[in-house]
C-alpha cells in the first residue's frame, strides 16, 4: 500500500454523509473553536466583506447525465465525469458542445458509487493524464488514463492505470473527491462506506483524507509512518480546496444533526462517529462552520475572493463562508436557494469566477428538461 505525504499546508475538512437524513437542527452556522494560525507566507491577510454576492453569468452546458467531477482543461473547456454512465465528456467552454472522450472501464455504479471525482495531472500539458476516482466491483480506487483528443470521440481515453486501490466501498459514503495540491501531491477524500468504525481506525482507508505522490507512492512527511492517511475521523469527505496561503479546506456530510466545513491539520482527528459538529470534549478538531443537515448536505467546494464556496445537495443552495485565516470571519451566507436544485460541484475558474455543476439527475432530485447543467458564476 502506498504511503502518504504530510502536507506543509493546513487542510480544512468538513463532515460528509449521505443526504438521506432526518433534519433535526435549524440553527445558523456556528464558527469553529480552532484558533487561526498566522499566514504561512508571513503576509497580512485581507478579510473579505461580511456580505458577498453571486451572479449567474450564463449556462455553459445543459443535458448532462449524473455529473459528478469537473476539471478545467486550461483553454476554457471543461471535463465532466458522469457517475452513473461512467463516461468523461469534454464541454466546449464557449458553445457548450459536448464531446464524449470515452467510458472508463471497471466502474460499477451503485447508489452513491460510480465514476466520481476527476483531476488533471500537474504535468497535463505534457503527459495528458486524467486521474479518476471510481467505485469498482470490489473497492474504490484511483486510476489515470492517457487522453488523446486526436482519436475519434468515444475512443480518446487510454486504458486505466491503477494508481491506488483498496478504499472501502458501499452503497453510501464512497467519498470520491480528488485534487492535486499546491505541493503537486494527490489528495483524496474517502467515506466510511456506512461502517462507522472505519473512521477512527488509522489502518483503514475509509473515512479519511489521503495524500500520496502522483504515482500513488509514499510521500515524505505524512503524520503516520508508511501510511497514506493524512487526517481521520471523517464520515464522507466530498470537497477539497486550497486558499491563497495553501491551506486546505474540506466539506463533509453529517448524519442527522450537523454538516461541517473544517480546517485540516496533519494527523488530526475530526471526531466521527464520536462527534458530529462542534464537540467540547474528546480532543477532536472542531469545524470552522456547521449547518443543520437540511440546509446543506455539502459536496464540492472552491476558494475565490477570500471565501470558501460550498455546493449544497439537499440544501439546494450555494454557501459563501468568508475567511480570516482558518476561521469564519462572518456568518455564512446562502445563494441560489431553490433556483437550480441540487448542487454537486463547484470549481474556481480564476479571479471572481466559478464553475457550478447541478445534480438533479442523480436519483434524488427533480430534474427539468435542461438538467443537469454547468453554470458560470461571478462572485464577490
Amino acid at each position: 500500500m502506498p504511503a502518504v505525504l504530510a502536507a506543509a499546508a493546513l487542510l480544512l475538512t468538513a463532515g460528509c454523509s449521505s443526504d438521506e437524513r432526518a433534519p433535526q437542527e435549524k440553527d445558523a452556522a456556528a464558527s469553529s473553536a480552532a484558533a487561526a494560525p498566522s499566514s504561512p507566507s508571513g503576509k497580512a491577510e485581507e478579510t473579505p466583506p461580511a456580505k458577498g454576492s453571486v451572479t449567474v453569468v450564463r449556462e455553459v452546458a445543459t443535458g448532462l447525465a449524473s455529473p459528478w467531477g469537473l476539471a478545467p482543461v486550461g483553454d476554457g473547456d471543461l471535463l465532466v465525469s458522469s457517475r452513473d454512465e461512467a463516461t468523461i465528456t469534454r464541454v466546449d467552454g464557449k458553445t457548450g458542445k459536448k464531446t464524449e472522450l470515452g467510458e472508463v472501464p471497471g466502474v460499477a455504479p451503485d447508489g452513491e458509487g460510480g465514476l466520481l471525482g476527476i483531476a488533471l495531472s500537474p504535468d497535463f500539458a505534457s503527459d495528458h493524464m486524467i486521474y479518476a476516482y471510481f467505485t469498482s466491483a470490489s473497492d474504490n480506487r484511483i486510476v489515470r488514463m492517457l487522453y488523446n483528443e486526436r482519436k475519434p470521440a468515444g475512443e480518446q481515453l487510454g486504458a486505466p492505470d491503477t494508481v491506488f486501490r483498496g478504499i472501502p466501498k458501499g452503497v453510501i459514503h464512497n467519498g470520491g473527491r480528488i485534487a492535486f495540491g499546491p505541493d503537486r501531491m494527490l489528495y483524496a477524500g474517502t467515506g466510511e462506506s456506512g461502517d462507522t468504525g472505519l473512521s477512527q481506525d488509522k489502518k483503514s482507508l475509509g473515512g479519511k483524507i489521503l495524500r500520496m505522490t502522483p504515482d500513488g507512492e509514499p510521500a515524505p512527511g505524512n503524520p503516520f509512518p508508511d501510511s497514506p492517511v493524512y487526517s481521520y475521523g471523517h464520515r464522507n469527505v466530498q470537497g477539497l480546496a486550497w486558499d491563497g496561503e495553501q491551506r486546505l479546506f474540506a466539506s463533509e456530510f453529517g448524519q442527522n444533526t450537523w454538516d461541517e466545513l473544517n480546517a485540516i491539520a496533519p494527523g488530526d482527528n475530526y471526531g466521527w462517529p464520536e462527534a458530529e459538529g462542534h464537540a467540547d470534549e474528546g480532543g477532536f478538531h472542531n469545524p470552522i462552520a456547521q449547518w443543520s443537515t437540511e440546509e446543506a448536505s455539502p459536496s464540492g467546494i472552491a476558494y475565490a475572493e477570500g471565501s470558501v464556496w460550498m455546493a449544497g445537495l439537499r440544501g439546494e443552495r450555494l454557501w459563501r463562508i468568508p475567511l480570516k485565516g482558518t476561521e469564519a470571519s462572518a456568518k455564512p451566507q446562502a445563494f441560489l436557494e431553490d433556483e437550480y436544485g441540487r448542487l454537486r460541484t463547484v470549481v474556481a475558474a480564476g479571479g471572481d469566477r466559478l464553475w457550478l455543476v447541478t445534480s438533479n439527475t442523480d436519483g434524488r432530485g427533480d430534474p427539468t428538461p435542461e438538467d443537469d447543467r454547468v453554470l458560470e458564476l461571478r462572485v464577490e
